[in-house]
Formats: structure tokens, C-alpha cells, sequence
């Protein structure tokens, strides 16, 4: 009997699905042609004219550069980018500034030589400080080369309107002072110094927003726990942090936190200054003691979640950064869709959840 039932199974099958390579879609649900009257399978296909676009060489060649590809932050980005080019047949160029930190004169003159590369279909860069890549712009157009940004949003950039950006919003810092805020109410931390040290003077408006965003957020938090009066939270004269030393940022976190000698809280607003910020606690031998947290999830950053130096950091999903600003251009270039913005948002790791994220390069 067991095995008449499977035969009938089987052939009951066969029947439903004969309909289905008969081509009666009409009979069975399934969509094989639009409303117009073209097929899906023909409007899926590439344009004749996309892979000699612009340059004309029979592919599309796009060109993506950040302001700082030497402290690893960015690996997943060029990775992300790396899976769209390949899956849609680009050919792809990785460049950026060498730095370990913010280096927005060598990612502009990386630029400057990329805009007079005529094989260059499309450009991704990362817009750090703001009026400062508006003739590049203006260049790559009028050479009718479209252009996304990444990471970096400056919204006074020219022709800011039609060019999509890619991205974890600055105001998603907030979520990173809460989690400061939390921290310390959670341990019932009575009192103490709160600070949110950065290297403004490198003038990355992008860094300086986070800072802002955090900051409000740890003081509404712990304003709304009706104990801000015990903490003295101070992210600089103009809440866009306390300026450290970019040439020794460690050492100068140290040294602010022995000139506080109360701090029991921190936050780093980027992938530079939070591993100076986590090795700074660990050399006072604060592992644990203080509510520290930073963004990005570089390696140095998980191993200091899980050593204590910080309680936790936000990813900014990098490898979206790199995989829709490619996909962007592509359908700009192919299909006519119009720029359009990809928030990447944050995530909040710490070590309960640290094992989830970075498995397959996208951290």
C-alpha cells in the first residue's frame, strides 16, 4: 500500500505540473509574460548598449575609493563591491588612501587621476568632508560618468539630489549612547566622568554628527532615568567630542582619562579612535569597569569586546557599502533607475553576540 501511495503521490504530480511546461499559465497562477505583453525572461536580460558604455570598450569598468583602506575597516566594503561586480560581469578598480587613519588629501588626489582615466564607466567614493569633492563631481558628469557615494555622506555635495548615497546614517550613534547609558544605569554606576574623545581636527563632519548624536542620547537616557545630575558627560565645547591626538591616540586617550580620574564611561565614534580607546582602558587596567563603547567591528575591536576593554561597538554592515553602490551604477547604467539611498544602519555587538558577525567578510 506504502508504495501505491507514493506512485499516486508521484504521478498526481506529474499531472499538476504538466500544465505548467505546457505553458497554460493562466490555468495554474504562474506569470510568464507582463501585462504589456513582453516576457519576463526577455526583460530580464542586459541592454545591448550597457558593456560599452561610456568608454566604449565592450565592459563596464567602475572605480571605488575610501579615504582610508589601512586599518581594515573597509575590507568588507571592497569585498561587497567585489560580489556585485562579479555577479554582473564589472570590472572592478580598488583604490584609497594607504593611511590607517582619515586621509582625505590622498583619496583626492586618488581621484584626481581617476577622472582622467577614460575607461572609467562609474565612480563610488566616500565624501568625509564636505565641499571637498564638489569639482570632482562636477568633472565625472560633465564627462558623463555617473557617480555614488559611500559611507561618508556630505549632504551639500553637488548634485547631491541625483546621486545616490549608501550608508549607516550619523544620527545611528544614538543607538550606541543609549547602549552607554543603559550600561551604566545597569550596573548602578553611581556618578562619574562620561567622555566621547575623537579627533575632530582631522575635520571628518561625518565622525563629528556621530559624536552629536551619541552624545544626546546618552544624556536623554540618562536624563529620563532621573540620575543625569550624577554624571558629568562632556563631548567637548561643541559636542562634537574631545579633540585626541591623531599621531597618538592611545597615549592621549590615557592621559584624559587620568585627567578626569572619574571616567566611567566612553564612546568612540569611529574605526580609529575606538581601538585607541580600548587599548587605553586596557593599559589603565580597566577591562569591565568602564561602560565603553566605539564603532565599527574591525578585528581589534572584537578582540576588545571580548577581553572588556569595550562593552560593545556598532557595525555599520560595510559590506552593503560596497555591494549596493555597485548594484546602483549598474542599474543607472542598464536600466535608467533613478539614484537611490541604502541606510546600512547600525548593529550593536557585544559579547553575548559577537559570534555572530564577520563569518562571511561582511564586518
Amino acid at each position: 500500500m506504502k508504495h501505491g501511495k507514493c506512485a499516486l503521490a508521484l504521478l498526481s504530480g506529474a499531472l499538476l505540473w504538466a500544465p505548467l511546461q505546457a505553458g497554460h499559465a493562466a490555468e495554474t497562477g504562474v506569470l510568464s509574460k507582463a501585462v504589456g505583453g513582453y516576457t519576463f525572461e526577455d526583460a530580464a536580460k542586459e541592454s545591448p548598449d550597457t558593456k560599452n558604455f561610456h568608454s566604449k570598450d565592450g565592459k563596464l569598468t567602475f572605480a571605488i575609493i575610501t579615504h582610508t583602506a589601512g586599518n581594515g575597516f573597509f575590507d568588507p566594503t571592497y569585498v561587497g563591491a567585489k560580489v556585485a561586480a562579479d555577479a554582473f560581469g564589472i570590472n572592478l578598480v580598488m583604490l584609497g588612501s594607504e593611511a590607517p587613519v582619515d586621509d582625505i588629501p590622498r583619496e583626492i588626489e586618488i581621484l584626481n587621476q581617476v577622472v582622467q582615466d577614460p575607461t572609467i564607466d562609474g565612480v563610488i567614493m566616500t565624501t568625509p568632508q564636505s565641499g571637498a569633492y564638489d569639482d570632482l563631481v562636477k568633472k565625472l558628469e560633465a564627462n558623463g560618468v555617473p557617480v555614488a557615494t559611500t559611507n561618508s555622506y556630505d549632504p551639500n555635495l553637488y548634485d547631491r539630489l541625483n546621486i545616490s548615497h549608501t550608508g549607516q546614517d550619523s544620527s545611528a550613534a544614538a543607538i550606541g549612547g543609549a547602549a552607554l547609558a543603559k550600561c551604566l544605569i545597569d550596573k548602578k554606576v553611581s556618578g562619574g566622568s562620561v567622555i566621547f574623545p575623537s579627533t575632530t581636527t582631522l575635520g571628518n563632519e561625518e565622525v563629528n554628527r556621530r559624536v552629536t548624536a551619541a552624545f544626546e542620547a546618552t544624556v536623554k537616557a540618562l536624563n529620563a532615568a532621573g540620575v543625569l545630575a550624577n554624571f558629568k558627560v562632556d563631548a567637548g565645547p561643541k559636542n562634537i567630542g574631545i579633540d585626541v591626538d591623531k599621531d597618538n591616540v592611545t597615549g592621549s586617550i590615557v592621559s584624559l582619562i587620568e585627567s578626569r580620574g572619574d571616567v566611567v564611561g566612553a564612546f568612540g565614534a569611529n574605526g580609529f579612535v575606538t581601538p585607541g580607546l580600548g587599548d587605553a582602558i586596557s593599559q589603565k587596567q580597566l577591562n569591565n569597569k568602564i561602560c565603553a563603547f566605539g564603532f565599527d567591528l574591525g578585528p581589534k575591536q572584537q578582540e576588545q569586546i571580548k577581553t572588556g576593554a569595550l562593552t560593545g561597538s556598532l557595525g555599520q554592515q560595510p559590506f552593503l557599502q560596497g555591494f549596493w553602490p555597485v548594484m546602483q551604477l549598474y542599474l543607472q547604467i542598464d536600466r535608467g533607475i533613478a539614484a537611490a539611498n541604502l541606510d546600512t544602519r547600525a548593529q550593536l555587538v557585544t559579547k553575548d553576540s559577537l559570534g555572530n558577525v564577520g563569518k562571511r567578510f561582511e564586518n
